[in-house]
């Protein structure tokens, strides 16, 4: 799978991520729900790091990147918190496009702290060329 596809496939996930949350937590404390998503999302993590074969390479992975890898799940945790108490209270088609502004935001910290070049050159894009390599 191509990272083009998988960002596609990440979006439309996202999408129905927001449909389904909104739904779930009409009746249920936020930060319940917030357990119980983490908990499937944990579960299923973990699943596909089995399928995938990849769970041995745990003993390898460096400190620095553990560091990291700790930071980013607070970071989700924080966010997961704050995007289901948003949910709660507010509507998804409102809630959803100031979520999303965490895109723009990551392009400017990625330029201000991982100095990375600014640039709308799409031309780097490199589709699978057979249509079974797409999944």
């Amino acid at each position: 799978m191509s990272w083009v596809v998988a960002a596609f496939a990440s979006a439309f996930f996202a999408g129905i991520t927001s449909i389904l949350a909104k739904c779930g937590i009409k009746q249920t404390d936020s930060d319940v729900a917030t357990a119980i998503r983490t908990c499937v999302v944990l579960v299923f993590a973990w699943a596909m790091a089995g399928i995938s074969g990849s769970i041995g390479t745990i003993g390898s992975i460096e400190p620095r990147s553990w560091l990291f890898l700790v930071f980013s799940g607070l970071a989700t945790g924080a966010s997961w918190i704050c995007y289901f108490k948003a949910l709660s209270i507010g509507d998804v088609n409102k809630v959803v496009p100031v979520d999303k502004m965490s895109t723009a935001l990551a392009a400017l910290i990625a330029i201000v702290l991982l100095a990375r070049r600014a640039t709308l050159r799409l031309s780097s894009w490199e589709l699978p060329s057979s249509p079974s390599a797409r999944f």
